[in-house]
């Protein structure tokens, strides 16, 4: 995805570099697209993992001393405090569409936090994804708006996704259950 965007090395954060407290700390009202490639945990199961709040989170590093403000899981409550003015948030993860609570409307956790941050677009999925399967669908989105920078987000996902039905290298990821659980929410304005 980075060399598709045109990232710089420093502005990526792989391993102990992607914590919570990177995060934080990072200015990304600065940044364009903000991607996260990791996994979430819907309300239910951070008390799973943590004694902390029943909300979602994005699992990122856990730091050698866990603590209060950092404990590996950035939820949605620290989310929404969050500096955003990215044009496109991608959550490039298992059930980021879920609910804030369990039987909560859809889009009212991890969603919900990142348009309060200040993102205008999302892409969210609303199951269990597949990895490899997720970076084709990602890379031919990014690939698509490149090409054509007039693209709506939700146009260039379509595109990658028709790109996927059609694969003849991988017939396998033709079958929806790759590519069909995430969607684009929101949409900036695009430049006439």
């Amino acid at each position: 995805m980075a060399k598709i965007l045109g990232a710089k090395s420093e502005d990526i954060k792989l391993g102990e570099a992607a914590s919570v407290t990177t995060v934080k700390n990072e200015p990304l009202d600065n940044y364009r697209v903000v991607y996260f490639a990791t996994h979430a945990l819907v309300a239910g199961q951070v008390e799973q993992f943590a004694k902390v709040k029943a909300e979602p989170a994005l699992v990122l590093s856990i730091p050698d001393k866990p603590s209060e403000e950092d404990n590996g899981l950035l939820t949605a409550s620290e989310i929404a405090m969050l500096k955003l003015n990215a044009d496109f948030v991608v959550l490039s993860a298992c059930n980021t569409a879920a609910g804030e609570k369990p039987g909560a409307e859809e889009l009212s956790g991890l969603a919900r936090a990142f348009f309060y941050a200040g993102a205008k677009s999302l892409v969210v999925s609303h199951w269990n994804v597949d990895s490899e399967a997720t970076v084709a669908l990602m890379e031919g989105l990014f690939e698509a708006l490149r090409a054509n920078p007039r693209l709506s987000h939700a146009e260039a996902l379509r595109l990658s996704m028709l790109r996927m039905i059609a694969s003849s290298s991988k017939p396998e990821l033709a079958e929806p259950k790759f590519w069909a659980p995430f969607v684009v929410v929101g949409e900036p304005m695009k430049l006439q």
